[in-house]
């Protein structure tokens, strides 16, 4: 195994289990996953970082049936709300993308995986969430 890399800058690789880490506003704790130079919130301009939880509930969901030509379909995409604060926008992966199968507010958990590798072996790490346990 190459050097991996994560596919987004939010995602942390490091010796522990990956995460996510989100801007929290130092003002009024609003939590972002992108820059910002203001938060949206309160207008201030000071934040830290917050290590968000692995774990969430299903908020909303949609399953794809079209997309680019090299990305498989159907798919779930989701925007899933993270115990202890926080929401993204992910896929749900490793479940059978039909109705059936997906259900609001079932309880998911994240997971990585390799999303590609370039000629010099390096692999981009991506990020999903899948059902959790005893679903």
């Amino acid at each position: 195994m190459g050097e991996q890399i994560p596919i987004v800058d939010y995602l942390v690789l490091d010796d522990g289990a990956p995460y996510l880490n989100a801007n929290a506003c130092e003002e009024c704790g609003a939590l972002y996953l992108d820059r910002r130079n203001a938060c949206a919130k309160c207008g201030k301009t000071d934040f830290g970082k917050k290590k968000l939880a692995d774990t969430g509930k299903l908020k909303s969901f949609t399953i794809v049936h079209r997309a680019a030509p090299t990305v498989p379909v159907p798919y779930v995409s989701a925007v899933v709300d993270l115990d202890g604060g926080g929401a993204v926008h992910t896929n749900l992966v490793n479940v059978e993308p039909e109705p059936e199968h997906v259900r609001l507010n079932m309880p998911v958990r994240m997971t990585t995986y390799v999303a590609g590798v370039d000629v010099d072996g390096t692999e981009a790490v991506a990020f999903g969430f899948e059902p959790a346990e005893g679903n």
